[in-house]
């Protein structure tokens, strides 16, 4: 059996979303197995967390129609995902990327009609879909675990990563690709970066440089 990674999203992030879009490519493969974590940016960077050695705001414990516009959208996100995650593994990545892809590729609002939307491209059972959602302490949760380990580990972006070894990293992908070469390529990568002796921390294009040219041929060529 080959160990499973783990991947750290929040769905109101694109790189996240093109990070569990690569890791799709590499598990329908057969090459890797990935767990969907939840990590919230909202939490992560609220300025009551600031300097602390643990959170003491919790996304969890905010009212579902209360905050800012972030907050309300990804803990609807959220506790959607662990419902639609009760009707199992492959339903939970379908819901998952019916998600991301609506309001990243789509560019829909993250709202109700978009988690219904997925609930149905995923093809979940919609009864058992709402009376999942129904149980919000039990949804909540299975959410603030994912979020305390979350913190335990030290994510602060999304997609991080975290190995089977227990290496973790934030991986920002700017380009999207569903073609298994690249996705290999791109996965590579990432190992060698994260056990490379030189202890690489970040790695950051000057805005003022593009891309390689071969880059952006592939690039053109994966979205044409």
């Amino acid at each position: 059996m080959i160990p499973s990674n783990d991947v750290f999203l929040d769905f109101v992030c694109p790189y996240a979303w093109r990070g569990v879009e690569l890791a799709q490519v590499l598990r329908q493969a057969g090459e890797q197995t990935f767990r969907l974590r939840h990590f919230s940016l909202v939490q992560g960077n609220h300025p009551d967390n600031a300097g602390q050695p643990a959170p003491v705001w919790w996304l969890t414990d905010q009212p579902g129609d209360a905050g800012e516009r972030f907050q309300k959208s990804s803990l609807l996100a959220f506790l959607a995902a662990q419902a639609a995650a009760r009707q199992g593994e492959e339903q939970g990545w379908d819901f998952t990327l019916a998600l991301f892809r609506a309001v990243h590729e789509e560019k829909k609002p993250l709202d109700e009609d978009a988690v219904m939307a997925a609930a149905g491209a995923a093809r979940l059972d919609l009864q058992q879909f709402a009376d999942d959602r129904a149980d919000d302490d039990g949804l909540r949760a299975i959410l603030r675990a994912d979020l305390a380990e979350a913190a335990e580990i030290g994510v602060f972006g999304a997609p991080t990563f975290v190995l089977p070894g227990g290496e973790a990293a934030y991986y920002r992908f700017e380009n999207l690709t569903r073609e298994l070469g690249t996705a290999r390529q791109w996965w590579h990568l990432y190992g060698e970066i994260l056990h490379s002796g030189a202890g690489i921390a970040t790695v950051k294009r000057a805005k003022n440089r593009p891309a390689p040219k071969a880059a952006q041929k592939q690039l053109a060529q994966q979205t044409a």
